[in-house]
């Protein structure tokens, strides 16, 4: 068990609309949905951050990208998490399954009718925008 909390960076990805999320085969959140995203390295920008994780994950290119709010997540009482939220809506490139040992696969989806379980942040970020 970590004692100190992690920096996390999420990645919300627009397209007409719509939401990109993959479900997590992740060692914490398997089954949730979420972002892209992932930790902040020593030395590395937000905006790095989320330029490398989102190709890394998906393939895409991130063309703009503008910082969002941030939320606090205690998840499983073993993982303390601070993500910093960043806006991607122009991009470049259809999303890939990239990491397949991570995430089942990435799917967009209207704001309205988001699938459930989310992981613990992005529930957090999106009780932030009501």
């Amino acid at each position: 068990m970590r004692t100190n909390p992690r920096v996390g960076v999420g990645v919300v990805v627009i397209r007409e609309g719509k939401i990109l999320l993959g479900k997590r085969k992740s060692s914490h959140g398997a089954g949730e949905w979420s972002t892209p995203g992932g930790h902040l390295e020593f030395g590395e920008s937000v905006e790095d951050c989320a330029l490398r994780e989102l190709a890394e994950e998906t393939g895409l290119k991130a063309l703009s990208l503008q910082l969002g709010p941030w939320v606090n997540n205690v998840i499983d009482d073993t993982k303390h998490y601070v993500t910093l939220v960043v806006f991607a809506d122009t991009f470049e490139g259809e999303p890939q399954l990239l990491e397949p040992h991570k995430c089942e696969g990435w799917e967009w989806f209207a704001w309205d009718a988001l699938p459930s379980p989310l992981f613990p942040p992005v529930a957090s970020f999106l009780k932030k925008l009501t």
